[in-house]
């Protein structure tokens, strides 16, 4: 399966999604933000970090990149495309996604592990999944998921909330809402659900020894599931 990797200037979780990608199986090339086309994929991804420095609103330089219009045509074609942290802003800025990345609900940068629950499965991101709640790990200023209540409704009716936060048993309540997300939202899908963006970073949890292993499982299934 080859994937490929978008750099923004300001990019610092792209050299870890190389890594991740590669680890499982992916043959993995980099793509400058400046490119026009991109080469013959079956996974597309924008990776985490502060593309431009976030100046303006984070992902919105991001998402007006040479590279974009053919990462948008390559989604509506059914392409899978992946958006982690900033690269869920971007999707969101781009239009792939419905709503907005806002300022955390405690206006502080986070930084920590986090659990997550799988909330759609019938989808090639997530189908046959060993494990229905991941601790992965989020580092973000802007993670806040909001929408209006009709793109919610919308969202909510077409299975479109891919993961929720939750507490290590699955209990999704404020509590365990770190950002103030609506609806405790950590990653949606559009509506074809190829296109996924989540705050939560799977390939910072690759290793038993070094973080922890179920961005593993998470990569794992992904591959397994495009072949």
């Amino acid at each position: 399966m080859k994937s490929s990797v978008i750099i923004f200037p300001g990019s610092n979780c792209d050299r870890d999604m190389d890594v991740a990608l590669k680890k499982f199986g992916f043959i993995n090339q980099m793509v400058w933000h400046n490119d026009i086309d991109l080469p013959k994929s079956d996974l597309i991804v924008l990776p985490g970090g502060f593309s431009y420095g976030d100046y303006l609103r984070c992902g919105s330089i991001a998402g007006k990149s040479r590279i974009i219009s053919s990462v948008i045509d390559f989604a509506k074609s059914g392409g899978m495309v992946m958006g982690v942290c900033n690269g869920f802003q971007i999707l969101t800025e781009t239009g792939l996604l419905s709503g907005v990345l806002q300022q955390n609900i405690n206006l502080n940068f986070i930084c920590k592990n986090v659990f997550i629950k799988i909330n759609n499965n019938k989808n090639k991101y997530f189908e046959n999944i060993k494990k229905n709640i991941l601790e992965l790990h989020i580092a973000h200023n802007e993670g806040n998921y909001f929408c209006s209540q009709d793109e919610l409704k919308s969202i909510e009716d077409n299975d479109q909330i891919a993961a929720t936060y939750c507490d290590q048993n699955g209990k999704i309540n404020e509590e365990n809402n770190p950002n103030g997300a609506i609806k405790n939202i950590a990653g949606i899908f559009n509506e074809k659900k190829n296109v996924l963006g989540m705050m939560p970073h799977p390939e910072r949890m690759i290793d038993k020894y070094l973080s922890g292993e179920d961005g593993s499982i998470f990569f794992t299934n992904l591959l397994n599931n495009l072949k």
